[in-house]
C-alpha cells in the first residue's frame, strides 16, 4: 500500500470512528424530553444539554480553532459557557451553575453539534498529510473524551430522575433471564516483580503510563464482585452503626449525611427497592452491589475481615482474563445501540462472565481499589491546556478499575485508571475483595 492510499484509508477510518461516537451520544439522549436536558440536581451532576455542548466545545477548541483554516465559531460565548476546567485555556463557567443556563436552548445546542461536525468532517478530509498524525492523535483523544461523557450522561440522568418523586424511567425494562451470581471463590495470584501500565500499543490516557515494574506479594482475589445480597448482610448486622469498620473521615460522612444504605436504595413495604434507569425496581440480591462510596467499600471489607485490592493487584490479576476474537474485553459493557441495565437481572449473562476463575472483572460496576490516584514513576504532565486532562486531579482521589455496564466496550482496558473522591457514589461503583496469602 503506497503512502497516498494509506493516508486515504486512515482518513476514512477516522471519519467513521468520529461519526460513530458522535451519533452514539445523540442516540443515548433520544429518550429524553426537552425538560430533562437542563436539570442539575447537585454540583457533581451536569445537565445533559451541557454534556452535549461540552464535548463539541472540545473539538472546536483543540482542533477546529487551531487547525481548520477559516473556521467560524458557532457562538463566541460558548467558549466560556462550555469550558469545563481548562483554566490554561480560559476562565470556565462555574460548574454548580450549569443548571442555570436556560439558554442556549436544546435546539441551539444540537445546531452547535451539527456545526462542529461539519467542520470536523471537512478538517479530516482536507488537512495536509503532514498534519494528519497530530490530528489523528487529538481526534482519538476527543472521541475517548466523548465516550467518558457518554457514561457520565447515564450516571447524571439517573441522579436527575432519582430526585423526581415520580421515579421516571429513562428506558423500558427489558425482559431478561434471571441468573444466580457466580459462587464466591478465592483465587490465589502469584506476585513478584510485575509490569504495570500501558505498553504503548494503541490509545491510552497519559495517566496509564509510563509502564514500570512493581513488586507484589502473593495475594488472593475474590472471584466476583460483592453482591447486593452480600451488602444486605452488612446492613442487617449494623455495618452503618459500627465506627470500628470505618475510616475516621468515612464515619464523619456517615453521620453527616445519615447514610444507612447504598445510594438510591429505599425500603418499601419491607422490601429493598432502588432507583435505576428503568425507574424504581426491586433490589436483586444476585446483582453486584452498586453506588457504593470508597468509604462504604472499605467498611464492608473490614466487616468481612478482608481488604480492597490495590490497583496494581487488580491489574496484575486481570491478565488472567482473555480478550475475545475482536480484541475486546469480555464483560457486561455498553455496546452501541444497546443499554443493559442492572435491575431484576444478575447483570452479567453467562457469556460475559469471562473465561477462567475471575468473573466480571470488566463491566457491571467500577471496582474501588485501595490505591491513591497519583502519577506513576516517571509520569510527566503534558504542557498546555490539554495537559490538564488527568494530571491536575492527582490529589486526594482513589483509583477504580474495570469499567461499568455503561462503559463503552471499546473504551475499557486493563490499564484504565478511573478516579473519584472517597465519598462519591453517584457513579456505578462497587467493590471486589482481596486478602493476603498466609
Amino acid at each position: 500500500m503506497n503512502a497516498s492510499v494509506a493516508q486515504n484509508v486512515e482518513r476514512s477510518q477516522l471519519r467513521a470512528d468520529y461519526d460513530l461516537v458522535r451519533s452514539e451520544t445523540e442516540r443515548l439522549c433520544a429518550p429524553l424530553v426537552t425538560e430533562d436536558y437542563m436539570v442539575q440536581t447537585m454540583p457533581d451532576v451536569s445537565p445533559p444539554k451541557w454534556h452535549l455542548a461540552h464535548v463539541s466545545w472540545f473539538f472546536e477548541t483543540f482542533l477546529l480553532g487551531k487547525y481548520a483554516k477559516g473556521y467560524q465559531v458557532f457562538h463566541p460565548a460558548f467558549d466560556y459557557l462550555f469550558n469545563s476546567y481548562y483554566v490554561q485555556h480560559g476562565k470556565p463557567f462555574l460548574r454548580p451553575k450549569r443548571g442555570f443556563l436556560s439558554r442556549p436552548t436544546v435546539a441551539e445546542v444540537y445546531e452547535y453539534r451539527a456545526h462542529v461536525d461539519r467542520g470536523m468532517r471537512e478538517l479530516i478530509e482536507s488537512c495536509p498529510d503532514e498534519e494528519l498524525p497530530t490530528l489523528h492523535e487529538l481526534i482519538t483523544l476527543g472521541l475517548n473524551h466523548e465516550q467518558q461523557h457518554q457514561e457520565l450522561l447515564y450516571t447524571d440522568i439517573l441522579h436527575i430522575f432519582s430526585e423526581n418523586p415520580l421515579y421516571p424511567s429513562y428506558k423500558p425494562l427489558p425482559v431478561a433471564e434471571k441468573r444466580e451470581a457466580p459462587a464466591l471463590n478465592w483465587i490465589e495470584i502469584a506476585g513478584g516483580l510485575v509490569e504495570i501500565g500501558h505498553d504503548g500499543d494503541g490509545f491510552a490516557y497519559d495517566n496509564e503510563g509510563p509502564r514500570h515494574q512493581f513488586f507484589l506479594r502473593d495475594f488472593k482475589l475474590a472471584s466476583r464482585p460483592v453482591t447486593n445480597g452480600d451488602f444486605m448482610a452488612f446492613i442487617d448486622e449494623g455495618g452503618y452503626q459500627r465506627p470500628d469498620f470505618w475510616f475516621s473521615e468515612g464515619w464523619a460522612t456517615v453521620n453527616q449525611y445519615d447514610w444507612d444504605k447504598p445510594m438510591y436504595w429505599k425500603k418499601q413495604d419491607g422490601d429493598w427497592m432502588h432507583m435505576t434507569l428503568h425507574g424504581l425496581q426491586p433490589v436483586n440480591p444476585q446483582a453486584p452491589a452498586c453506588h457504593i462510596s470508597h468509604f462504604e467499600a472499605s467498611a464492608y471489607a473490614a466487616w468481612a475481615g478482608k481488604r480492597l485490592p490495590t490497583e496494581f493487584e487488580w491489574e496484575h490479576a486481570s491478565q488472567q482474563v482473555q480478550q475475545d476474537e475482536q480484541g475486546l474485553w469480555p464483560g457486561n459493557l455498553l455496546d452501541p445501540g444497546a443499554v443493559k441495565l442492572m435491575t431484576t437481572d444478575a447483570a452479567s449473562p453467562a457469556a460475559t462472565m469471562g473465561d477462567g476463575p475471575l468473573h466480571q472483572m470488566f463491566g457491571d460496576v467500577w471496582e474501588w481499589t485501595a490505591s491513591p490516584y497519583v502519577g506513576y514513576p516517571g509520569y510527566q504532565q503534558a504542557r498546555g491546556a490539554i495537559g490538564e486532562y488527568n494530571g491536575k486531579f492527582m490529589s486526594q482521589q482513589l483509583v477504580l478499575r474495570g469499567g461499568s455496564f455503561v462503559t463503552p466496550r471499546n473504551h475499557i482496558r486493563p490499564t484504565y485508571r478511573n478516579f473519584f473522591y472517597p465519598p462519591d457514589r453517584w457513579q456505578f461503583t462497587g467493590l471486589r475483595l482481596a486478602e493476603d496469602v498466609d
